[in-house]
């Protein structure tokens, strides 16, 4: 299919919660530049990018993902090197990253720590600095908490794995001394609860520390746990949602519904396919691609792609303030820029929500 393309000046951007911080409502996703994507194809896409209009972009410390010791920091390093070829395009850009939480099974970073304290917060951001080859970064976030929370698939709070861990006014004070030191303009969190937000905005105010900017979260058609109480916090204590994985890890384009997840033909086109450990997350679940299946033929029948509907969903929420799109090709960016200003129709909204009244959130 042939996708007419043009500049997207109608984007208006918005104000990234209470900060001075205005983003457009797409914001490129990084994570697989260094693994899926060789650095002369990130610079290509960076570049058509900046030409479209797009003026966010979001990585992390622990990037190019799935996450190993050879490539943390890969995707830091390949967005730094472009701004050095491109030293105009940095104020162009509002520039987010972030700091690895605890230990996941990662003990190349900071020894596999099961803390995230003051220090590692602040020594992270200078590492990051480095390899962006900036002396700020606009929006600096915890990549997912330091206390014990259910996240990445886990479906249970439980106290009993509560551990002592830096508090939240601990890394609360240590983002606020990058914030003062000018090496940070805006902070923010990711794969946060309601309580989390809050205890960050309460702490903020009642110590004179920064008030967090945005949570990233995930948000697709297969995971609206968000819209289950955390929507609210949002909204009413003025933070703004990032919403990643907008596509379900490619469940919602429709790649693999016909032959599923494991097929050889996905083999270099899916990173559901191309990397074993993923198939054994969320979004590897076989609940996950019966919904995103359901999901795909409601599209087609009323005739967009499944990436039109799972995206136009995702930028016509008022719940979003920028969705988070991760490409390996100018073409899928270009596919993911053209969603932009789709419509969904009441009637398809309401057939979006007796599928997930069906199916609830089988990706949470």
């Amino acid at each position: 299919m042939h996708l007419n393309i043009k500049r997207i000046t109608h984007m208006k951007s918005i104000q990234l919660g209470q900060s001075d911080l205005k983003v457009t409502p797409i914001c490129l996703g990084t994570m697989t530049f260094g693994e899926q994507v060789a650095e002369t194809d990130a610079h290509k896409i960076l570049d058509s990018a900046t030409e479209r209009g797009i003026n966010f972009m979001d990585a992390a410390e622990m990037y190019s993902v799935p996450a190993r010791a050879e490539t943390f920091g890969a995707t830091e390093a390949i967005l730094g090197n472009w701004f050095a070829k491109n030293p105009s395009a940095r104020n162009k850009w509002v520039l987010a990253t972030k700091v690895a939480g605890p230990a996941r099974g990662m003990p190349w970073i900071r020894g596999g720590s099961p803390d995230l304290t003051a220090q590692d917060i602040v020594g992270a951001c200078e590492g990051s600095l480095k390899r962006l080859q900036t002396d700020v970064i606009d929006l600096y976030q915890i990549h997912w908490p330091a206390r014990n929370v259910p996240m990445f698939g886990a479906m249970y709070f439980d106290p009993a794995n509560d551990k002592v861990v830096s508090s939240i006014h601990t890394q609360l004070e240590a983002l606020g001394t990058l914030v003062k030191a000018g090496k940070v303009r805006a902070i923010g969190l990711s794969n946060e609860t309601p309580y989390g937000v809050h205890e960050f905005v309460r702490l903020a105010q009642q110590h004179g520390l920064p008030q967090i900017a945005a949570v990233q979260n995930p948000y697709c058609l297969i995971n609206r746990a968000y819209e289950n109480g955390l929507d609210e916090t949002l909204h009413r204590l003025g933070v703004s949602l990032l919403a990643y994985s907008p596509l379900g890890f490619g469940l919602l384009t429709g790649k693999y519904d016909t032959h599923g997840i494991t097929h050889p033909q996905h083999k270099n086109t899916g990173r559901m396919s191309l990397f074993e450990s993923m198939q054994k997350q969320r979004w590897g679940r076989p609940e996950s691609l019966a919904a995103a299946k359901r999901y795909n033929a409601l599209a087609t029948a009323n005739g967009m792609t499944p990436t039109q509907m799972a995206l136009a969903f995702c930028y016509t929420k008022w719940q979003v303030t920028s969705t988070i799109i991760g490409v390996t090709s100018v073409a899928q960016l270009d596919e993911n820029i053209i969603a932009y200003g789709t419509v969904l129709t009441a009637e398809i909204l309401a057939k979006i929500d007796q599928i997930r009244l069906d199916i609830r959130d089988p990706a949470q």
